[in-house]
């Protein structure tokens, strides 16, 4: 009898499937202000993301360079210049956004007090119609709007994002204003007048969804989408492949140039294409979606291999140590996977937003807190240091703000249901019927693959609830056919109800359990935490005959600091065994993986080359460059030919 692919899935997991077939269902995310992380892995990140990483933004910004300066120049009104790059309002307004998380998650009186001293400044610098840009306004408005590539809108769509992130946080409605009189400006020049024009970075179309979200005005969500609408139908600024410029949004099928200005575009179609029902912006975003994934992304999450254009260049196009990665796009990774998760409901995309986030992203950000990556390459020979901060400091604020809202990405809520994305030791309330329904998850996940959910509906109510399972435990390395795992053995998951065996449905990378919920009820279960061993498609040709290793969503690498400085001589069998043993990254603890692997190294005389033994530790790619400069890799070759290669990755 045929056996449709999602029972044989269940089956295998270890779950009794009733039905094949899931309909695709949609779901919104919750907000972070209604999330409370416990998380051991998760929670001390995201205070040291309150206190380190925000007091370096704040010092960055307001002492080291003239970024609030400008501001307070504007208000003066004393025909003063402006100082620096004419994109650093957008870091004033992603610190803010940062701010407002945290402020949010920590109830830090301070940092609330330094906010709302920002806001003041900004709100001083508006003009009476609505427009905010010090570059302009100080250098001259007979400027303004004359150059898509000036990034006003950029800056326009990070101070909405900042107002909506800072009203949800506390409330106060000052921004808010700020930000609706700039977007009715942009509105009226443009929309309005029917002016040719488009956004030479994007940003501008998902922050207005975001503005629509919390005024429940539908000028807005009209306005993102006439600026989505404008692209690839006027020829008069050129450059049109660096920003997906082409053709027109629903008619694009690849992805092409610039990363960061891509994943925020391709962000603002999904949530527009979600709120309007055009499903001509869903059948693109998959068609880009699959080309990212399938010939353009990284094993660890990270987009755009060239510094040249920061972004792309041809498929399969993915060196190891001149990876550009920039975190930016990492972060913008996230956003449009959880867009797409939410409009489809389908699991694929949240497992892209995992790797995405624990890997290309988070490595974006020192464990010290205050020191960052811009790009985040696969492999090292020790060139590659974090910095203090940059010229164009878009990454340092990036990062933060995705960390410090960490709770947006982990519970969904649906109709019927509650879904379950990433398994983060949290809590939060949700409406369900008539009443409301408290859900707990319990974890230590990524070390650990035990997960425990409570749940507390007020009264007893049947709804479902949804649980991802993660694409690793399903033996999937990759939604596309870039990466695959050898040797792998699936094991079988168990899904229990208040200890006992349940009933459950598979599809769309969800399992599905519906039942009466009562007071006190709990699901349990275990993904299996073993070391997976990847090997990348042909067409990869700087992968080849290599193995990467992943342990839960972590891809791992070797680094000096834990191998006596050698990395490139390593060779790693298919069948080589590896240990996961607690370890320390400074003060960060991980688990590490061990075994004793083959080193090549110079037989007398040099001539020829020797194999000898060597215990090698291969560390979280995360944790990486954290204690100095120093070589990296996480492509291991399995033949001597390859060690040949050496910095070649």
């Amino acid at each position: 009898m045929h056996m449709s692919k999602a029972v044989l899935l269940s089956a295998s997991l270890g779950v009794h499937a009733v039905s094949a077939q899931t309909p695709m269902e949609k779901f919104e995310f919750v907000n972070f202000s209604r999330v409370h992380i416990t998380d051991r892995f998760w929670k001390p990140k995201m205070d040291l993301v309150a206190t380190t990483t925000l007091r370096a933004c704040i010092y960055q910004t307001e002492t080291a360079t003239p970024r609030i300066r400008n501001f307070e120049k504007v208000a003066r009104k004393k025909g003063e210049k402006h100082e620096g790059i004419y994109y650093d309002d957008s870091d004033v307004y992603k610190a803010l956004e940062a701010m407002s998380y945290s402020i949010s998650t920590h109830h830090d009186s301070a940092l609330e007090r330094k906010a709302d001293e920002w806001i003041g400044k900004i709100a001083a610098a508006q003009l009476p119609d609505g427009y905010l840009d010090t570059y302009f306004t100080l250098n001259g408005l007979d400027k303004r709007w004359t150059d898509v590539e000036k990034h006003e809108d950029y800056c326009a769509g990070h101070l909405i994002e900042a107002a909506v992130a800072y009203y949800d946080a506390t409330g106060k409605t000052k921004l808010l204003q700020v930000a609706i009189r700039l977007a009715n400006h942009i509105d009226s020049v443009f929309r309005l007048a029917n002016k040719p024009w488009f956004s030479g970075h994007e940003e501008i179309e998902l922050a207005l969804v975001k503005l629509y979200r919390v005024t429940n005005d539908d000028r807005y969500l009209k306005l993102a989408d006439w600026y989505l609408q404008q692209r690839g139908v006027h020829s008069q600024w050129g450059n049109s492949g660096y920003w997906q410029d082409a053709l027109p949004v629903k008619e694009q099928k690849n992805i092409t140039g610039h990363a960061v200005r891509a994943m925020y575009l391709y962000t603002g179609a999904a949530d527009v294409g979600s709120l309007t029902g055009d499903a001509a912006y869903m059948n693109a975003m998959k068609s880009v979606w699959e080309d990212v994934v399938q010939r353009n992304m990284y094993l660890t999450g990270g987009i755009g291999s060239s510094g040249s254009n920061e972004g792309f260049t041809h498929d399969y196009d993915l060196p190891n140590q001149s990876a550009y990665c920039e975190t930016c796009a990492s972060v913008g990774m996230v956003f449009w996977n959880q867009r797409m998760a939410q409009l489809s409901g389908d699991g694929r995309y949240v497992d892209v937003l995992e790797k995405s986030l624990y890997n290309a992203a988070l490595d974006g950000l020192s464990l010290s807190g205050d020191r960052f990556f811009y790009d985040n390459p696969l492999a090292s020979t020790g060139q590659h240091s974090r910095s203090a901060w940059f010229g164009t400091a878009c990454c340092p604020a990036n990062i933060a703000r995705l960390v410090a809202s960490l709770g947006n990405y982990i519970y969904g809520k649906s109709e019927n249901g509650i879904w379950l994305n990433l398994f983060v030791n949290s809590n939060t309330r949700l409406a369900m019927g008539k009443d409301s329904v408290s859900i707990a998850t319990e974890t230590n996940y990524p070390w650990e693959g035990n997960v425990r959910l409570k749940i507390d509906p007020e009264t007893p109510q049947k709804f479902s609830i949804h649980i991802r399972i993660p694409g690793w435990a399903r033996g999937e390395a990759s939604p596309g056919a870039l990466y695959r795992f050898i040797q792998y053995k699936q094991k079988s998951i168990d899904f229990r109800v208040n200890g006992k065996k349940t009933e459950t449905i598979m599809g769309n990378g969800y399992i599905t359990i519906n039942r009466v919920w009562e007071k006190g009820d709990q699901v349990s279960f275990s993904f299996p935490m073993e070391t997976l061993k990847i090997r990348a498609m042909d067409s990869l040709r700087n992968d080849a005959d290599r193995i990467a290793l992943q342990r839960g969503p972590l891809v791992y690498c070797i680094e000096g600091a834990d191998n006596a400085g050698s990395v490139w001589n390593i060779l790693v069998k298919p069948n080589t065994f590896f240990h996961a043993v607690p370890y320390r990254i400074l003060n960060e603890p991980v688990i590490a993986l061990q075994a004793a692997m083959d080193q090549s190294v110079p037989a007398e005389g040099g001539s020829q080359i020797k194999i000898q033994k060597k215990q090698i530790t291969a560390i979280p790619y995360y944790t990486w460059a954290n204690r100095g400069a120093d070589p990296m890799r996480i492509w291991l070759p399995d033949k001597i030919t390859s060690v040949a290669l050496n910095a070649g990755d």
